[in-house]
């Protein structure tokens, strides 16, 4: 007979009673070849004719098992089939059904293209709309039976058993789930009808008594509720107490960055606490402790008041922003109230910060969150209590010696609003009432007023507004029109207190905070003009032969005259910034007249006094052009112009100086002192600068003399890692070592004292402090961690025996984290710190890894070297194109970008380590970094690090046992795009 369709062949089998391999032998005579049994729609067309009457048909029925069993058609071809059935009033056929997907549904795999593996997922999504739909009919006849008396409910349960113990049995299973969250994304609008389903399956069962089966079905809703998100769960580190990581990071902002942004500090933090899981109350109090040391040990005078103001201003700010990207608000109360529960534990580090600001520190705090809502008033007053209580049995000074001393926190908390008010004082007309802002300028300079408002300005960001008005002002003041004697003494002051303040602020904060945002075609201020050109800073060495030294002669000349002639500086039309620029040229003439006998040494006196009697930033300025003009001289040159600087240096005892000179005086020997450090160090010179009591220059000159930065380097680390924690000192000398050694320098003796580390607590713990001590200057450390020294240990076979366990896992932990920061951070601004930094060209990463897959990469290159297939590695053009496709070309990410160029190149090398021949230490290390990327990433975020990973490199992974689970393919593919989702499904389904 010939058979003219399915059904025909179907139906013949059953009337001649065919046994099942008979009748697979028959099939596959009257359709030799082409279509398979899934084109054919054979499971389809089975079910059909199985399911005709009340019961199904058993032998068309054995006939379909037999082809499930002998993969005769796909498991997706029968899900679908199955899921097409929708008399649930039919249980016999129900149970069939169920039966069947009893022989699979557990250990679902499809070992064909990527298309099929999508249609498994979409099979199985339909599959699990099935078992609901079905679940919640068996639900409500039971439910409908017990509402009409019915006699026996045990048959109507025994239904409902059967299903809920497949769904169980389905969803059990982390392969299904991971199925079922591609096919969730791949159909959005089935995902919703099973959301609806669950709804409505959870309403009937409600009504049910028997709890058992309601547990049951409550297991299964949780389940399917868990699969979007079942990348999400990460277990938080409950074992350790102290996150150095998080310490160092609040250390090294407050210390160095002040007046940086909150917010990139908050995505610092937030990433950190991502990476290494931490609970968010031991995050809080992470920060509060680092916080309170910070305090503790800062240096006293301006060091200690940016702490003060870090600590009761900024870090409130910071932890406001936190808790937008925590859970809940009213979890996070909870969170900030356990994390100062657990600090009032710490009390010997209270008592001695409540010592050190001679107030009660906690108070403070507990104040300033409760105001910024962060806390409520019943957790205030309670902690308030239990600090008070505590403090009774603190230590006490038992001298006077603080009694008068206003405590800083009070007096940071005051400047506060004080510095919006001088704002709004400094927005006013100047021309109108300049006495009046005379008398607020002249409070603002008496004691540590300016360092105090300077300070919370920069810890709130008010800082550059606040520079950008004395700049107006200075400005204002330059000219003067047919004034009396009185009008030009105020205007000389204005010039010289703006002049000073903005010059304090350059070397306390950095000259950033005083440069405008260049607008093309606008005037750049006098201030910003000299202070680019002629101010000494560090790592800035000036040429006294610039132009900008050498103004017109005639200005020149008449200023050498006024000095030398008159008795005291005129001040009446004076043209400040003129006689500014003009000085350096006149101290020059000077010298000159005084080196060759022409003027004596009285003479000299008598000009700097003149020159230092009314206004003291003209002394600032003859100095900054003698700072560079003595790095020029030889040895025997220099004596002359040192001593001038002397003479500037010390203030004028007179009757007839300007008003508030004893307070500019103060301010003008401080920035002296921070010009002359380091041109005084090299001729080792001493020059006495007025005192204040204080140490203006802490950090300064840190470096042990005639010892190799190396050895400083290596020893430091040492002592860092044996305390387990990076104090302020330390990270000013990893910061100057990282100035004078460079990047790669820096990073790659850090990287060797890693690989030296044997145990692993010593590692992990080498990891954290490392990885803070990195975000001194985080993008340029990763650019050489991951462009040079991981290329180059995992290449060169002599290097692989450093990688093994614990230093390797260590190292992969570390670039793994410096890669998320740097990436996740690029994209911002770099911050003030890192601007600063002079950039030395690490090397060309165009040559290093070229744009364009024509040119056989260095590292390609370096790849095939030792290689025995040297054609699967030498460069991409011998590679098909298939292989290095990755998502960030997909997502069309910009390759010229440094970052990027090094992640796509380092995934490259990753990629042909696992599909070369040769396994060992560098083998294992790529699996570490894996699983570390998997374990820190934000799951199902578009644009990690790891869409720089060729697809290819899935297939190769998952034979690697660690990494062989569904959750790490759904992790390590990009879900957002329609061919990552393909890999994954191919992946996950052979698995």
């Amino acid at each position: 007979m010939k058979v003219v369709n399915l059904k025909q062949a179907i139906l013949q089998a059953w009337k001649e009673r065919w046994s099942d391999y008979q009748w697979a032998i028959n099939m596959k005579k009257f359709f030799p070849k082409g279509a398979t049994w899934d084109i054919l729609n054979l499971a389809e067309a089975l079910l059909e004719q199985a399911m005709i009457g009340p019961s199904p048909n058993p032998l068309i029925l054995s006939y379909l098992k037999y082809a499930i069993s002998s993969q005769m058609v796909s498991y997706s071809s029968v899900l679908t089939a199955i899921s097409k059935f929708d008399d649930f009033s039919r249980d016999l056929c129900v149970q069939a059904l169920l039966d069947i997907m009893d022989m699979f549904c557990d250990r679902l795999s499809c070992h064909g293209k990527a298309e099929e593996c999508i249609g498994l997922c979409r099979a199985l999504l339909s599959a699990l709309h099935w078992l609901l739909r079905c679940t919640a009919a068996s639900a409500e006849r039971l439910r409908e039976g017990l509402e009409a008396g019915a006699p026996a409910p045990a048959a109507g349960e025994k239904q409902l058993a059967m299903c809920l113990l497949r769904l169980e049995k389905t969803l059990s299973s982390t392969k299904n789930r991971a199925l079922l969250h591609i096919a969730k994304l791949e159909e959005a609008s089935s995902w919703t009808a099973i959301e609806h389903s669950l709804l409505k399956l959870g309403e009937i069962l409600a009504s049910l008594s028997n709890p058992q089966l309601r547990s049951q079905a409550e297991q299964c809703g949780t389940l399917i509720r868990s699969i979007p998100t079942m990348l999400a769960v990460h277990s938080e580190q409950l074992h350790k107490t102290g996150y150095p990581t998080v310490h160092a990071v609040v250390l090294l902002e407050g210390t160095m960055n002040l007046t940086g942004e909150t917010q990139p500090l908050v995505e610092q933090l937030m990433m950190v606490k991502r990476m290494q899981h931490i609970p968010t109350p031991l995050f809080v109090l992470e920060i509060w402790k680092a916080c309170f040391v910070g305090l503790i040990e800062s240096p006293e005078g301006t060091e200690e008041l940016k702490w003060t103001a870090f600590t009761f201003l900024k870090i409130p700010q910071v932890l406001v922003k936190l808790k937008k990207y925590c859970h809940g608000d009213k979890d996070f109360t909870e969170d900030v109230s356990c994390a100062f529960e657990f600090l009032l534990k710490l009390t010997p580090l209270l008592d001695k910060a409540d010592q050190r600001c001679n107030c009660d520190c906690t108070k403070f705090l507990l104040q300033e969150c409760s105001k910024q809502g962060l806390l409520s008033e019943a957790s205030v007053t309670n902690l308030m209590a239990k600090r008070a209580a505590d403090r009774e049995h603190a230590p006490q000074l038992k001298s006077g010696e603080n009694a008068n001393i206003q405590p800083n926190p009070g007096l940071i908390l005051r400047a506060e609003p004080t510095v919006t008010n001088i704002l709004k004082t400094m927005d006013a007309d100047h021309s109108k009432s300049p006495e009046g802002l005379l008398g607020v300028l002249g409070h603002m300079l008496s004691g540590k007023s300016l360092d105090l408002l300077l300070a919370a300005a920069a810890a709130t960001g008010k800082l550059k507004s606040f520079a950008r008005k004395f700049i107006n002002l200075n400005e204002f003041t330059t000219h003067g029109n047919e004034e009396l004697a009185k009008a030009a003494s105020v205007r000389a002051l204005l010039f010289d207190i703006s002049f000073l303040m903005l010059c304090h602020v350059a070397q306390t904060y950095g000259s950033e905070v005083i440069l405008s945002e260049s607008s093309t075609g606008a005037q750049v201020p006098f201030f910003e003009t000299w202070m680019q050109t002629c101010m000494p800073e560090e790592g800035k060495i000036l040429n006294p032969d610039h132009p900008c030294f050498w103004p017109d002669s005639t200005k020149v000349e008449s200023l050498v005259a006024l000095l030398n002639n008159s008795s005291e500086m005129k001040l009446v039309q004076m043209k400040w910034h003129e006689a500014c620029l003009s000085i350096s040229a006149a101290i020059l003439e000077i010298l000159n007249a005084w080196e060759n006998g022409v003027l004596a040494f009285e003479s000299i006196q008598k000009i700097t006094d003149n020159i230092k009697g009314k206004v003291c930033s003209l002394a600032v300025c003859a100095v900054a052009w003698l700072v560079a003009h003595v790095r020029m001289l030889g040895l025997d040159e220099r004596e002359k112009s040192l001593q001038m600087i002397r003479q500037l240096a010390g203030p004028l005892y007179s009757e007839n100086t300007l008003q508030f000179y004893n307070e500019r005086v103060v301010i003008m020997s401080s920035i002296l002192e921070h010009m002359c450090a380091d041109v005084l160090q090299q001729t080792a010179t001493q020059i006495k600068f007025p005192s204040t009591g204080v140490d203006t220059m802490p950090y300064w000159n840190l470096l042990p003399p005639k010892r190799p930065i190396k050895e400083v380097l290596t020893d430091i680390f040492a002592k860092v890692l044996e305390k387990g924690w990076v104090d302020s000192r330390s990270i000013h000398i990893f910061d100057t070592l990282l100035h004078m050694g460079g990047v790669y320098w820096f990073c790659n003796n850090l990287i060797k004292e890693l690989l030296k580390e044997t145990r692993k607590e010593h590692t992990l713990r080498a990891v954290e402090l490392l990885y803070s001590i990195f975000c001194l200057d985080m993008q340029q450390v990763t650019l050489v961690l991951l462009g040079h020294i991981l290329p180059g240990l995992l290449t060169d076979s002599s290097k692989w025996h450093s990688l093994m366990d614990p230093p390797g896992t260590a190292l992969a932990k570390l670039a793994v984290w410096c890669a998320l920061s740097s990436y996740s951070s690029h994209k911002g601004q770099a911050s003030s710190r890192q601007k600063k930094r002079h950039r030395e060209d690490i090397e060309d990463y165009i040559s290093l890894f070229p744009l364009d897959d024509m040119q056989p990469s260095k590292l390609m290159r370096l790849l095939s070297s030792n290689e025995e297939d040297a054609n699967i590695l030498s460069s991409p053009t011998d590679r098909s194109m298939s292989s290095s496709l990755s998502a960030s070309q997909l997502h069309t990410v910009n390759m010229r970008d440094p970052l990027n160029r090094v992640l796509a190149n380092l995934f490259l090398l990753i990629s042909s380590i696992l599909g070369s021949r040769t396994a060992g230490p560098h083998t294992q290390f790529v699996q570490w970094f894996m699983e570390e990327c998997v374990d820190c990433l934000e799951q199902g975020s578009r644009g990690s690090i790891l869409q720089f990973m060729p697809f290819t490199t899935v297939s190769e992974l998952v034979k690697v046992s660690a990494m062989s689970s569904p959750k790490v393919v759904l992790a390590i593919t990009d879900l957002s795009l329609s061919l990552g989702r393909q890999v994954a499904a191919k992946a996950i389904a052979a698995l």
